[in-house]
């Protein structure tokens, strides 16, 4: 096995992410790590000459947004009147990150 897939790899990203994995979810990642390799290999095998790389994934550009309409604006004060503490326009909540 690579560096890449080795349990000790996988358990070493995993506490970066700050996730735990039992030694079982580690096994069943790298079966799965395996798994997308052999996919990634399938891809590699593809004939891509004279194919033009693509920015968007359609000949055209479709965009379905509306136009941005003001409408229905509460004001401040309605925004604000239900929020437990606030100051200066702003709704205050408890710090949660150390």
């Amino acid at each position: 096995m690579t560096e890449g897939k080795s349990k000790e790899y996988l358990r070493h990203l995993a506490h970066q992410c700050m996730f735990d994995c039992s030694d079982d979810e580690l096994d069943e990642i790298q079966e799965e790590f395996v798994i997308l390799e052999k996919q990634m290999e399938l891809l590699d095998q593809v004939d891509t000459t004279n194919v033009e790389p693509m920015v968007y994934p359609f000949e055209m550009e479709t965009s379905f947004l509306r136009e941005d309409e003001v409408v229905n604006v509460l004001s401040e004060e309605d925004a604000l009147k239900n929020a437990a503490k606030t100051k200066n326009g702003h709704v205050l909540v408890p710090k949660v990150v150390r």
